[in-house]
């Protein structure tokens, strides 16, 4: 069942989503070469706090860390550690608030200095795929139309767009029903209703859209070992223009 949310939980969703604009903000401003990304994960997980939030993934089906910080072949899940940015990097960092019982999503990728012209390009295609699913996720399109507006924006630019994973519903919990593909035939699945509150996400792979899971369990890796990137938003369906709630 994919849950339709009143205007007051809605907003309770937006709180949520306003505190992690922040930290994504804050994320923004603290990358650097050099900078360590447990240290960066901490520094986040205070800011979040300090909103009178919870960082939403620290113990989440057992992750041990407050954010997902994933570097270059990294597609998504990336463990913060010891491990120091460098320059030439992309690193996407995604970070999950909860707040009075509701939770929001949210992921970009950011350049560590300059980075190479196919790096510059995956993350401005990877961006706007992610405007193209926001921008068919209204009301009366149905599910599939989002991943459709993904994908074909991704392949048109000659790159891949990850299947094994996928967007998620999210509100009391930080994934419910729907999941949502980056990939896929138009006009399937369910009717989208004004209410309904998606995380939608594309991860997008410089090469082949195969990816593969480290011995860690956690972090998930291009097989090809080309860049990946990860735009994600909170977003509710309206009528006419879905609502980002992951903005400040």
């Amino acid at each position: 069942m994919i849950n339709i949310r009143s205007e007051k939980e809605i907003d309770l969703i937006r709180q949520s989503g306003r505190i992690l604009a922040g930290a994504l903000h804050l994320a923004e401003s603290s990358i650097a070469a050099g900078v360590v990304t447990g240290e960066l994960d901490q520094e986040i997980a205070a800011y979040i706090r300090s909103r009178g939030g919870k960082p939403a993934f620290k113990g989440y089906n057992g992750y041990p860390a407050n954010t997902c910080i994933s570097i270059d072949e990294q597609v998504v899940h990336g463990i913060p550690g010891h491990r120091a940015l460098q320059e030439g990097e992309i690193v996407s960092v995604d970070v999950g608030v909860l707040l009075n019982g509701y939770y929001s999503d949210a992921a970009r990728t950011f350049k560590v200095g300059a980075v190479s012209a196919e790096k510059e390009r995956l993350m401005e295609v990877t961006l706007a795929s992610l405007g193209k699913g926001i921008a068919a996720a209204v009301d009366g399109n149905r599910l599939s139309d989002i991943g459709h507006a993904v994908q074909s924006h991704v392949e048109a630019a000659g790159f891949s767009v990850v299947r094994e994973l996928v967007g998620h519903g999210i509100g009391q919990a930080m994934h419910e029903e729907p999941q949502i593909p980056n990939y896929g035939a138009p006009d399937r699945g369910p009717r989208l209703r004004e209410g309904m509150v998606f995380a939608i996400e594309p991860m997008v792979n410089a090469g082949d859209w195969q990816v593969k899971t480290l011995e860690d369990q956690w972090t998930v890796v291009t097989a090809d070992g080309k860049p990946s990137a990860h735009y994600e938003h909170t977003v509710v369906i309206r009528k006419g223009a879905a609502e980002i709630l992951t903005l400040e």
